[in-house]
């Protein structure tokens, strides 16, 4: 399915002016491309400038070279009103709205269409409310955002962009304040909101094994400050999510292209044959004894787990031990 495209950037420079001097370019020569219907994840590195990128994308902070164009058009062509009914931006500081009840936070969203007053006719009301009930607060329609949780409170912020009616969402880590579950809550519905309502959103995260999960796209910021784009699948294949981080560090951190996330890399003095059917089980072992500096092919001897509380250990001198939890494993091994 061809997805349309809503935003690109063409040769485009990203950093901060000193007066007319350029004072610091932090990315150069970007060309990239957001879809409607599709999550694209920004991944990189604290410091490395996405939220920089962000505000450049958003036309809140002017590029030092080349140009972003929104629905065929210079960002920079827009003035306030128009940009702000084709893009809409949620940003990760802590919503300071909390005298608001979560529906008239919602319906400030409307303000491109209502001016400076404020009136909501029966359209916007409308508007608002399937935007509550699109990202599922609607419940807490009466409630003022400082009674939220940090998960309800986001879930609001969002419902606000919606109410802009915006082809084009940007968030800068929307999940920042969030627990493993809100975090996942959270994605998911930024997923769903792109698949079924054809909006093009992008979101910059640290939260690596959700966005792999969830994103159809990403961009990734190498530690050169160049930024890799595609299918997330492709660019997990193409290893360009080792990029992240120059070679000096990848003894230390590296991505595990299996388990779609960042893990320290094994360090292993010994390696045994570890034999298991259960898919759940073999991975849970091998963390245990990964984690110990023990890897999972060998000669040392071999690890057959037969359930969780049956394992026998073999060695070569024919001896053999068994183990009722992975604990007592280990306190063989190490």
């Amino acid at each position: 399915m061809r997805h349309q495209q809503m935003l690109s950037t063409h040769d485009l420079s990203i950093g901060y002016r000193n007066g007319n001097h350029v004072a610091a370019a932090i990315m150069q020569r970007l060309d990239l491309q957001l879809h409607g219907g599709r999550l694209t994840a920004l991944l990189g590195r604290n410091g490395i400038g996405k939220s920089t990128l962000l505000r450049t994308l958003a036309g809140s902070q002017p590029a030092l070279g080349g140009s972003v164009e929104l629905d065929g058009r210079d960002v920079t062509g827009y003035d306030g009103r128009e940009l702000s009914r084709l893009l809409s931006l949620v940003y990760t500081d802590r919503t300071q709205a909390g005298g608001l009840t979560v529906k008239q936070l919602v319906s400030l969203g409307r303000y491109p269409y209502t001016g400076f007053f404020g009136r909501l006719d029966s359209h916007d009301r409308k508007v608002v409310n399937d935007a509550m009930e699109a990202t599922g607060i609607w419940h807490k329609n009466g409630a003022f955002v400082a009674e939220l949780s940090d998960g309800e409170r986001q879930k609001a912020m969002i419902a606000r962009a919606l109410a802009q009616e915006t082809p084009v969402i940007l968030l800068d880590e929307p999940t920042a304040f969030l627990d493993v579950a809100a975090r996942i809550e959270v994605m998911a519905l930024l997923h769903r909101l792109a698949n079924e309502q054809g909006k093009a959103i992008l979101l910059s995260t640290h939260d690596i094994s959700q966005a792999v999960s969830l994103a159809d796209e990403l961009w990734v910021v190498t530690h050169d400050r160049r930024v890799l784009q595609g299918c997330t699948e492709d660019l997990i294949l193409t290893g360009a999510m080792q990029q992240l981080f120059p070679q000096s560090e990848r003894k230390t951190v590296a991505f595990d292209p299996m388990l779609g996330d960042f893990e320290v890399p094994l360090q292993s003095a010994a390696g045994y044959q570890l034999e298991c059917s259960d898919p759940i089980l073999r991975h849970w072992i091998a963390n245990a004894m990964h984690r110990n500096g023990i890897s999972t092919t060998g000669t040392a001897g071999i690890i057959t787990v037969h359930a969780h509380g049956n394992i026998t250990l073999s060695l070569p001198d024919n001896t053999t031990a068994q183990c009722h939890s992975v604990a007592e494993l280990l306190n063989l091994l190490i």
